[in-house]
């Protein structure tokens, strides 16, 4: 099983999404940012290192907010997803195609990995605001 972070990103009421690269694995379908943990690494120093690759920015890293198990045809992965804030820097496209800043009620709005589908039910159930 492979160890994957993802950061939740909030800015008000809206928080961080990524496109994945046309190229890659489940291409263009949207995610958090992230990525595999590396050997010798916290899933914390993880999440530094990848948003700081894929976004050039500098977080911070708070509570983990939930983890999922998926299994895909090439992998399964074990995701977890912490709470986190940018804290340095201007986000810049190194790995993605677009980000976007959505509101939970905007989350059927776009096709997600179907790791995240857990997730995004856990945050349209918490944080959505009719």
């Amino acid at each position: 099983m492979t160890e994957v972070v993802a950061a939740l990103i909030w800015d008000g009421d809206r928080f961080l999404i990524c496109q994945r690269p046309a190229h890659k694995a489940r291409g263009l379908l949207w995610e958090y940012v992230g990525g595999k943990v590396e050997a010798g690494e916290t899933k914390q120093e993880a999440l530094i290192r990848e948003c700081k690759e894929e976004l050039d920015v500098t977080i911070t890293v708070g509570d983990v907010f939930m983890d999922v198990v998926h299994e895909y045809p090439d992998i399964t992965v074990h995701l977890t997803l912490f709470h986190a804030k940018i804290t340095e820097g201007t986000i810049r496209l190194l790995e993605h195609n677009a980000v976007a800043w959505i509101t939970p009620a905007e989350i059927p709005d776009y096709s997600f990995c179907p790791a995240d589908e857990d997730i995004n039910e856990r945050i349209m159930k918490e944080y959505h605001k009719p």
